[in-house]
């Protein structure tokens, strides 16, 4: 249980209750309770399993007991009531784009609408009319929303699946009939869009390791339990596999396994050149070939077919056999070799912490610096900041940094809102006042490619730009990727210098991993940033690497694994 699960719940209550037509008072004291939740000094969770809330001002008798009993036991039965009054169908429609409380509350107070399938009817229909802010274009966005949702209804993000495919591992990994283990699939290639989840053991005992992993306590439904494959659903509707193989067969299974299908063809095109038959057990040697090499892991069937190993995110058939035949496949990037980030949020705009909050996670984290970049002021509805609060907050930072002595350094940004026309929310005044600064486009997202890329490409001209931010602007599996020449974004960075981010968050993870290579070619550093907006967002900077490495990226292609005393000479801060 965390700070934010407990936010989470007291929001859906006052939504829930709003839903009801319940008395505004009650409604604001549950609103109001997820605010401290998220945002107040105190240790709610410490106090709560203590029974103390009484000492937190804001949060009555009644919801002192509410949370505690959350905090305690895992749920809260005034919750449950509340839900179990409205049909579970209801609470995905805040899950579609341009739909928020008091529109859902119109949608169901007036035409019983309490399913996307219901709202899609509406929309179709023309009923949803009738109501005030529901006109043409309205519903023509609802509609793309809803059409887009079903396109994706089958597919999860890489941060969506990644705990339960850690954890699912861990499961395996602790049986004792377990000799090896590892995923699989497009999980182990760090695609950002998946269908499931793979897991290769070796073992013995193949039947009792399918049979466990079909009963784990995370599985929802089981598809099928066989003597060597498990399929499973999970609560999410994710589809996990458990394949079970030999020791001897697990190098070869782990390699066809991984994939891609296109690397695959390829690498079985090259064994047969050698007389060799390649797949999930091993290899088949034809008559008058020569015998292949013993294989004892995965690295050994690269080395026999005459190549330097290929690491799992490269294989996609864009270019690393070319590269493994001339022994120029990369050494990539990985987590530890970083050593701070700069995208980052506080309660100054958007985010759930504070500076000081924000500055000890990254400590915790082993960081050496962090860029606090909050929203500019056109993104009001991230409570973005004006001139005279940015330049305070500058201060604030400034003053922090005394106590830690060079040892670790907030660094003051801002992310600035890219407007309509390529120029900036800032002034170059207030812009060369800080240590660094990221544009990133927020609106209008409309523009043709050629107004797109020119209005971006403007901003990047701007001497006091730093960095570019989430350059497509897509969500994924929610908002498609505006439209803009990203070939020609990348050839401005490499002529301006600017820093093209990797936004890490899991719902962007943008600029996408396929255009790396070229902007690494061209000599465009990288920052691995998680738009961090609370500090367990920080976590995020792993899913950066995972995708960093997917772009051939390597530690001196990425400005953040520059230690702190590099980072302020590359800055020009004093």
């Amino acid at each position: 249980m965390t700070r934010e699960d407990i936010a989470d719940v007291l929001e859906n209550i006052a939504l829930l209750l709003e839903l009801k037509g319940e008395n505004v008072f009650k409604t604001r004291a549950y609103r109001n309770g997820a605010e401290i939740a998220r945002t107040g000094d105190c240790d709610i969770i410490g106090l709560a399993k203590e029974n103390r809330l009484a000492e937190i001002d804001g949060i009555g008798k009644a919801l002192q007991d509410k949370i505690h009993e959350l905090v305690t036991t895992g749920k809260m039965d005034y919750y449950e009531d509340l839900r179990s009054g409205f049909l579970p169908t209801l609470f995905d429609l805040f899950e579609i784009q341009g739909l928020g409380p008091k529109k859902i509350k119109a949608l169901y107070d007036k035409l019983e609408i309490d399913s996307i399938e219901s709202l899609k009817r509406a929309c179709e229909d023309g009923s949803i009319s009738q109501l005030s802010g529901f006109g043409t274009k309205t519903v023509e966005k609802l509609l793309a929303a809803i059409e887009l949702r079903e396109k994706f209804s089958s597919l999860f993000r890489l941060g969506d699946v990644a705990v339960l495919a850690e954890s699912l591992l861990d499961a395996i990994r602790e049986h004792p009939a377990t000799l090896q283990c590892c995923h699989a699939g497009s999980y182990r290639r760090s695609k950002e869009i998946l269908h499931d989840v793979d897991i290769l053991v070796a073992t013995n005992h193949p039947g009792e390791l399918t049979k466990y992993f079909s009963e784990l306590e995370i599985v929802e439904d089981v598809i099928a339990c066989g003597s060597t494959k498990a399929s499973v659903r999970l609560a999410n509707g994710l589809q996990a596999d458990l394949r079970a193989v030999s020791n001897k067969e697990f190098p070869f299974a782990l390699q066809y396994f991984s994939g891609s299908k296109e690397h695959n063809v390829a690498l079985r095109q090259r064994s047969l050149k050698k007389g060799w038959s390649l797949n999930e057990y091993g290899f088949s040697v034809k008559e008058d070939a020569e015998a292949p090499p013993e294989i004892q892991q995965e690295e050994d069937i690269y080395q026999a077919l005459g190549l330097q190993y290929i690491p799992p995110e490269l294989r996609e058939n864009r270019g690393e056999f070319e590269a493994a035949e001339h022994g120029e496949i990369p050494k990539l990037i990985e987590l530890e070799n970083l050593r701070g980030t700069f995208h980052n949020h506080t309660t100054a705009s958007d985010g759930r912490n504070s500076l000081e909050e924000m500055a000890e996670a990254a400590i915790d984290l082993g960081l050496e610096y962090l860029g606090i970049a909050d929203h500019s002021k056109s993104s009001f509805q991230a409570n973005g900041l004006y001139p005279e609060r940015l330049l305070k907050q500058i201060d604030e930072i400034k003053a922090l940094n005394k106590q830690w002595e060079g040892s670790f350094r907030l660094l003051a940004g801002s992310e600035v809102d890219i407007l309509k026309d390529g120029s900036l929310d800032f002034p170059d005044d207030i812009l060369k006042q800080l240590d660094y600064a990221v544009a990133s486009v927020h609106n209008a997202f409309t523009l043709s490619e050629d107004e797109m890329t020119a209005r971006i490409i403007r901003a990047m001209e701007n001497p006091y730009i730093t960095m570019l931010g989430h350059v497509t602007g897509r969500l994924l599996l929610k908002r498609e990727a505006y439209a803009v020449n990203i070939d020609k974004i990348i050839d401005c960075a490499a002529e301006t210098g600017t820093i093209i981010e990797l936004n890490c968050s899991p719902y962007r993870l943008d600029m996408d991993w396929r255009h790396w290579r070229k902007a690494r070619d061209k000599g465009v550093l990288c920052s691995i940033n998680p738009d961090a907006h609370r500090v367990e967002h920080l976590q995020f900077l792993s899913f950066g690497v995972r995708l960093a490495r997917k772009g051939w990226l390597r530690r001196q292609d990425v400005i953040n694994t520059k230690p702190l005393a590099e980072v302020l000479e590359f800055l020009k801060i004093q």
